[in-house]
């Protein structure tokens, strides 16, 4: 939404202002469609700052292989992960900044404080 200054501003907002907004809504709302299930959720959270085998991920959440390896494919479609092959295994990774700091904040406002 970079290309509105301000929605806050007094002035009302220009039509090729408006029209840039409409643009960063719909990729906003399509990043966020992509993340929104909670084994991509789950799978992102595992993600965060290392990387992971399918079987890793796995073991980690309740969602047999199959469904795991569904998710990393939507996810790598939408360019949130990527992969690169470790032997037999493919180690996933996140590809996108903004996943991360998008995580990060789903993290602090959804997730109990660690003790």
């Amino acid at each position: 939404m970079s290309a509105v200054t301000s929605i806050e501003d007094d002035a009302l907002p220009s039509a090729d202002e408006m029209e840039a907004l409409a643009g960063s809504a719909v990729e906003a709302s399509a990043f966020l469609k992509a993340m929104a299930h909670d084994g991509r959720l789950m799978i992102l959270c595992l993600l965060m700052g290392r990387e992971r085998t399918v079987g890793e991920l796995e073991s980690l959440v309740p969602f047999r292989q199959a469904a795991v390896s569904q998710q990393l494919a939507r996810l790598r479609l939408e360019g949130m992960v990527e992969a690169e092959r470790d032997g037999k295994h493919l180690r996933y990774r996140l590809a996108d900044k903004r996943v991360e700091r998008l995580v990060g904040v789903l993290h602090e406002l959804f997730c109990p404080p660690e003790s």
